[in-house]
């Protein structure tokens, strides 16, 4: 049996099922302190969205910063998505820089990885939010798919509060498009989630759990209908040796910045061929996924 060298986060079997499956959940990702400061940042950000009818603040690149799902009102708040929290957030700065999350990160895609974007996915209790099926990579193509999204459970993920899904394995499938009829809808065909719907796996776990996801792995997540908040706190690492093929959809004054290691001087190449993406107008890919609803989308 291998042993697992010195000083790592991650046991052999466990690089062995993350480059298998596409996906890890480490559990105490974080640290309590770490976990507490991010949803403290956030308690604060869902009170003050009440104050608000539409989406407000502003990112990097314009649009807005805090985004609202259609049923936000003034009693009960409907956000769903901060756009690059680290910018105003020192708890989610640390976090993307210092976490042992970063580390882990930079054991299976590194030695020397940077940060690529960050946001925060929530759904609080009874949100009918949906994140229809799609891979990452196809939203942001990189010179090689050496990308990794670290999903942090800033409250307990259960079966019932809109979990990850996902499809093990299919990270090293076929790329799937997000371009129906003319429309660029940023969710794969009907007929894609149908054949692999018998292979769906959810992803669940208690408050400081992370789930490490392959940029390529198949995955969505259904609404919450349960009494209980499910947030999220994804950053995005990549290869020192990936460069940007398209635009950057969630641009941050942090993009690029190296976090482990030391830079390469490289670029690497993989062989594939994919439909650009479109850069998302409004303030996340929620409002690109709703095409969906007006378009046929057939393989």
């Amino acid at each position: 049996m291998r042993e697992d060298p010195p000083d790592t986060q991650l046991t052999v079997s466990q690089k062995d099922q993350f480059w298998r499956d596409g996906y890890l959940i480490v559990e105490q990702a974080l640290s309590p302190i770490e976990l507490e400061s991010l949803r403290s940042a956030f308690s604060v950000w869902v009170d003050a969205s009440l104050s608000y009818q539409t989406d407000y603040g502003e990112t990097l690149d314009g649009r807005a910063r805090f985004d609202l799902d259609p049923v936000h009102n003034a009693t009960q708040s409907g956000l769903r998505r901060v756009q690059s929290p680290e910018e105003i957030s020192e708890a989610f700065r640390n976090v993307m820089r210092n976490a042992r999350t970063v580390d882990i990160c930079a054991e299976l895609i590194g030695p020397a990885i940077r940060f690529h974007h960050g946001k925060i996915n929530s759904k609080l209790p009874g949100m009918p939010t949906e994140v229809k099926f799609h891979q990452d990579f196809t939203f942001q193509p990189m010179s090689n798919d050496d990308v990794i999204t670290c999903l942090v459970f800033m409250d307990e993920v259960t079966e019932e509060n809109g979990p990850l899904q996902v499809v093990p394995g299919s990270h090293k499938g076929p790329l799937f498009s997000l371009w129906h009829e003319g429309v660029f809808t940023g969710a794969v065909a009907e007929e894609v989630v149908a054949q692999h719907k018998d292979q769906i796996v959810t992803c669940t776990g208690a408050a400081g759990a992370a789930c490490l996801m392959h940029s390529s792995l198949l995955h969505g997540s259904a609404g919450n209908l349960s009494a209980n908040p499910r947030t999220l706190y994804l950053a995005t690492y990549y290869s020192d040796d990936a460069i940007e093929l398209s635009p950057n959809a969630l641009p941050s004054r942090f993009t690029h910045e190296l976090v482990r290691g030391e830079p390469s001087g490289r670029v690497r190449c993989a062989p594939y061929e994919m439909a650009l993406p479109e850069v998302p107008q409004g303030t996340s890919f929620f409002a690109q996924q709703s095409a969906q609803s007006n378009t046929s989308c057939h393989a």
